[in-house]
């Protein structure tokens, strides 16, 4: 686990993302954006575990540096759906869809079983280290 978190840390931003001041919390979102597709703030909410108050302040910040776009949901007019800029897409999968790829040959051999299991195990790390 040290090691893998290590290889993430060292993912830099790639350079045409660097004035964005990115923190780890739009880490999260883009990769959520960029491996499941657009989604509705409450959806990237449930995701991440936050508010969609915490969501929406987020993608305001990002929708207003250009990183992400949020349009009206024909279906729902009062919904919002999010997804990654166009003109950013191609950097951020760049810089996150190696991650992506990597999950995804780990993951696509077991059935859907051991994915519970594995996805359940980190759940209970990361409880472990909050205490």
């Amino acid at each position: 686990m040290p090691r893998v978190v290590g290889r993430a840390k060292k993912l830099g931003v790639p350079k045409e993302l660097a004035s964005f001041s990115l923190a780890p919390r739009h880490l999260s979102l883009l990769a959520y954006l960029l491996f499941d597709g657009a989604m509705t703030v409450n959806e990237l909410a449930a995701r991440l575990e936050v508010t969609p108050a915490t969501v929406s302040l987020m993608v305001g910040e990002l929708s207003r540096q250009g990183i992400l776009d949020r349009r009206t949901d024909e279906d729902d007019r009062r919904r919002a759906i999010v997804s990654i800029a166009p003109a950013h897409e191609a950097a951020i999968k760049e810089w996150l869809g190696q991650g992506a790829e990597a999950w995804r040959r780990a993951l696509d051999p077991l059935t859907p079983e051991q994915r519970r299991l594995f996805v359940d195990t980190l759940l209970a790390y990361e409880r472990a280290l909050d205490g």
